[in-house]
């Protein structure tokens, strides 16, 4: 397995790019979060099209050429420290070829982000590269615990997390130690068959997902299913669920963990004996844990669920 680079960490006074590589973003839903970096100690410094927008089906935060211009821009440049993602939506996947890690791989930084963002991690950890699983800036006016940032700066500055939380009723019991993939399942299933997709052999899968009807969450898991990805990997790891379903129908449709979601997804792993961990904080939900892509953990699912990251 490819040796995984954690970029260098920060140390206070250091630039954080924030870039906008899928959906439009509107200012008046950055200021929170560009005030909590600055807060911290960290100098935010705006991609050129950050707040761009471009209406061709969806609107996204600028042309491919522009939001291409400002993700080469984060990651090459050696002021910057880390970059950050402004949001997700949809729009980075017509990024993937066009990524150019010239200079980047001679200092390498963390990229923070989730959702959409998946997909640019599937890329870099295929170079070689962890990234941080965690909130975007624009999640930080939507309620989302002050705790949540504070593990990403954590992790910024070099603190490697260790998790520990109660058992879940689904949950499968058992330990494992492998490489952490994945993110949000639409993104997973979405890169499947390309050349940008995760490796799943031996590794640890994590998934999330919100938004979803019922019948397309069973579809990505058959999917998943039918390319041989259960009989790859040492274990998994599901976060939030939600706002799945019909939301007049489903009385769970606000909950972080939906139950009706995880009983579909637990069905369709019945068959393999992984260690399985169901309710993770992690995902589209107000209160999350970062994870690591590419880090090595130890998971442990007994009546206490541990999941540990090797330094």
């Amino acid at each position: 397995m490819k040796k995984i680079n954690f970029p260098n960490s920060l140390k206070k006074g250091d630039k954080i790019a924030i870039i906008s590589p899928a959906g439009a973003v509107e200012a008046s839903q950055l200021e929170k979060g560009i005030e909590m970096i600055r807060n911290i100690g960290y100098e935010p410094v705006f991609g050129e099209h950050l707040y761009s927008s471009f209406s061709k089906g969806y609107n996204y935060a600028g042309t491919v050429e522009q939001r291409i211009n400002d993700i080469n821009w984060a990651l090459n440049d050696n002021e910057i420290a880390a970059v950050w993602a402004s949001r997700g939506g949809y729009g980075c996947q017509h990024l993937l070829e066009h990524i150019n890690l010239k200079h980047y791989k001679e200092n390498p930084k963390w990229y923070v982000g989730y959702s959409d963002n998946t997909v640019i991690q599937s890329y870099l950890l295929k170079k070689g590269f962890a990234s941080i699983h965690g909130q975007t800036v624009k999640t930080s006016s939507f309620g989302v615990t002050e705790e949540s940032y504070g593990l990403i700066f954590d992790i910024l500055e070099g603190k490697i997390p260790d998790y520990s939380l109660k058992s879940n009723h689904f949950n499968k019991t058992g330990s494992c130690e492998g490489q952490l993939v994945g993110g949000n399942l639409a993104l997973v299933y979405a890169l499947l068959g390309t050349n940008y997709s995760f490796k799943f052999k031996n590794r640890i899968l994590f998934i999330e997902d919100i938004g979803e009807n019922f019948y397309a969450l069973d579809r990505m898991m058959m999917s998943l299913e039918l390319a041989g990805v259960f009989k790859k990997i040492r274990g998994l790891i599901i976060g939030g669920m939600t706002n799945m379903g019909n939301e007049k129908e489903n009385t769970a449709y606000n909950e972080s963990f939906d139950d009706f979601a995880y009983q579909l997804i637990s069905e369709r792993i019945s068959k393999y004996d992984f260690p399985t961990v169901f309710g993770f904080p992690n995902g589209h939900i107000k209160d999350n844990r970062p994870l690591i892509i590419g880090g090595n953990i130890k998971l442990e699912v007994e009546d206490k669920v541990k999941v540990e990251f090797e330094n």
